[in-house]
């Protein structure tokens, strides 16, 4: 037996506004010049925005508009939340994309070294680990809550965690479920909200939906930590500082495959970190998805301003039902996948993505996005 553990993170979580922030003006530069070469990063704090990064575009954008606007819906809108979307200070320092790493994009070349993993498994619908499948519910339901439910007097910061027991690379059951969740500290009349208030409420109207859809794996009794603390109204920017890319576990998959370490917000589909993890997501669920194993992760390594991977490597964990070889030969195969930046940015129509929903509640299992498409399950026969 062992215990496998993921989090997630509400919208509202300084780290996830940051990455917010990041996409919404990647999608704004890319809608205005899709030729745009964009890597953002956003650091929130107490009162205050900054970003900063390369972006080489013929668009022009507001970036204070687009900062403010996409704080405040969020939910950041007063200080009395912590977080005035209005009101904070916007400062910003971008400059132009180095000459040097532009004249290898340029020719098609990737526009970084490093490599990237994607993984799946058939262990849920979506072929996502189950930990993070039902940590991502949980805040996806958190955010619903608090904005159809304002008098629950939920504020926009939440985490969640969830415990998963494994027997034989099986998940079994549900062990343990930690969420906090920022809140008002009184009531509309001014009357101090008691903590198993608050903790009645997160479970009734939060946890309890989200575990009714995953019954099958409630075989025992699930031990709940919910504001551990005691006390959660200090939250956001107010009370920790967000960066872009810092919820990079939290954005694949929970820590249940390898991670090459570079972050996905704010960067345009020539930045490899980004659109390579997709690909490799693609390429591993539909390995799955074809039957060819229940489980798998894909690695693509890249040499700055070299378009195609210097390496392409599949594990299937021994749960393959053909030859492991035979895999790892037809993802490798050219004429199948064009795994250049170029071929990427085609194969999953990177130019037509909105990319702010894919810092909200993970990248991969929303079959809104195409990498999550098993539209080459025919190509992997």
């Amino acid at each position: 037996m062992k215990i496998y553990t993921s989090e997630s993170v509400s919208i509202g979580h300084p780290d996830k506004v940051a990455d917010q922030i990041s996409d919404a003006l990647l999608d704004e530069f890319l809608k205005k010049d899709p030729k745009s070469r964009v890597a953002v990063e956003t650091m929130m704090a107490h009162g205050v925005a900054i970003v900063s990064g390369e972006v080489s575009t013929t668009a022009y954008v507001n970036v204070q508009d687009v900062v403010r606007r996409t704080i405040k819906e969020i939910g950041y809108t007063s200080t009395a939340v912590g977080f005035d979307g209005d009101n904070c200070g916007v400062l910003v320092a971008i400059q132009g994309q180095s000459e040097d790493i532009a004249q290898g994009v340029d020719t098609g070349g990737a526009g970084d070294q490093g490599m990237m993993f994607g993984y799946a498994t058939n262990e849920t619908d979506e072929l996502m680990p189950l930990p993070i499948t039902i940590a991502h519910a949980i805040m996806r339901k958190a955010v619903e809550v608090r904005r159809n439910n304002p008098k629950l007097g939920l504020r926009p910061d939440a985490k969640s965690q969830v415990s998963v027991i494994y027997e034989n690379d099986k998940p079994v059951s549900i062990d343990t479920v930690v969420v906090s969740h920022q809140h008002d500290d009184v009531d509309v009349l001014g009357i101090e909200i008691p903590q198993e208030e608050i903790q009645r409420r997160v479970q009734e109207f939060i946890i309890q939906p989200v575990l009714e859809e995953y019954k099958r794996f409630i075989t025992k009794d699930i031990t709940y930590h919910i504001n551990p603390t005691g006390r959660f109204v200090k939250g956001g920017p107010a009370g920790d500082t967000g960066l872009t890319g810092r919820k990079i576990i939290v954005d694949t998959y929970g820590g249940m495959a390898p991670h090459g370490g570079g972050a996905f917000s704010g960067k345009d589909p020539t930045k490899v970190d980004r659109s390579a993890a997709y690909v490799a997501r693609f390429l591993a669920k539909n390995i799955v998805a074809a039957g060819l194993a229940e489980r798998a992760v894909v690695q693509l390594a890249y040499a700055i301003g070299v378009a195609q991977p210097v390496a392409v490597n599949v594990d299937t964990f021994g749960t393959e039902t053909i030859d492991p070889n035979e895999i790892i030969k037809r993802v490798r195969d050219k004429d199948r996948f064009d795994l250049s930046p170029e071929g990427i940015k085609n194969e999953l129509d990177l130019l037509n993505v909105t990319y702010r929903p894919t810092a909200m509640n993970g990248h991969f299992g929303n079959s809104a996005f195409p990498w999550e498409s098993t539209k080459a399950v025919s190509r992997l026969k």
